[in-house]
């Protein structure tokens, strides 16, 4: 049965070129505990092998100064290259990538899973979201979730028609925060579990599907890495990025005329 993406159609299942992944969407033993797939592209901004630097967070904040994807098992050559390959797949060849990620959806092992939407990276191009909406339109019988910081892109893009097997929260920490409402549902990154109790939130460290399925006011526990915590200082994400966006605010009102 073809697959048709808006006015285009894929006959057939696609030729994957051998320079491009065969595997899309992977697993870590955590993931696979709860039936969650992931699907990931280099943090903030990574430079391919032609020279071309690509943006993949354009509206991170404070969190580009403690991203744990930039740190530990992220920077191993061989899963440095996985990713980067994976974004170099998206814009030099975004339709191939497109049907690609449709016809392994299909596959036996997806239905009635998650895919979580970036582990790092996000939405960094109205095109690139635009395709991943199509993706979960073609694909019905698997739940998709993503956090992200691309809150200007989502309230125009896809609040006023979510595709209905899609859930997301919004990210604390990032340039957009002062789009974010009461009614929104977020998640912030604490400095520990004893930080997130005593303010009252819900962690989400028994299952990553509780970011958008479990009770609001969602907390992530920061990774136990000794440099990321101490540039966090125990503040929570939207209360550091607050403190930045003070300090700008007054640098800039005292440089106007």
């Amino acid at each position: 049965m073809p697959l048709v993406v808006g006015r285009a159609t894929c006959p057939r299942r696609p030729r994957m070129p051998d320079s491009r992944p065969r595997r899309l969407l992977t697993q870590n033993s955590e993931l696979r505990k709860i039936r969650v797939w992931n699907w990931t592209l280099p943090a903030l901004a990574t430079r391919l092998p032609d020279g071309r630097t690509i943006s993949t967070c354009p509206s991170a904040g404070v969190c580009a100064q403690a991203c744990f994807a930039r740190a530990g098992a992220y920077r191993f050559p061989a899963v440095a290259a996985r990713h980067v390959a994976n974004l170099a797949y998206v814009v030099d060849d975004p339709q191939q990538w497109e049907w690609h990620m449709m016809w392994e959806l299909r596959e036996d092992r997806f239905q009635g899973a998650w895919v979580r939407v970036h582990d790092a990276g996000d939405f960094f191009s109205d095109a690139y979201l635009a395709a991943w909406m199509r993706i979960m339109r073609t694909s019905p019988n698997t739940g998709f979730y993503a956090y992200t910081k691309e809150i200007a892109r989502f309230r125009r893009m896809v609040e006023p028609d979510p595709p209905p097997n899609f859930r997301w929260v919004y990210s604390w920490g990032g340039r957009d925060d002062d789009l974010l409402t009461p009614e929104d549902r977020t998640v912030d990154v604490f400095p520990d579990e004893e930080s997130i109790e005593a303010a009252g939130w819900h962690s989400q460290h028994d299952s990553d599907l509780l970011s958008v399925l479990g009770p609001p006011n969602v907390a992530c526990p920061a990774n136990n890495i000794p440099q990321l915590l101490k540039r966090q200082a125990g503040r929570t994400f939207r209360e550091w990025q607050t403190e930045v966006d003070a300090r700008r605010a007054e640098k800039k009102s005292r440089h106007s005329p």
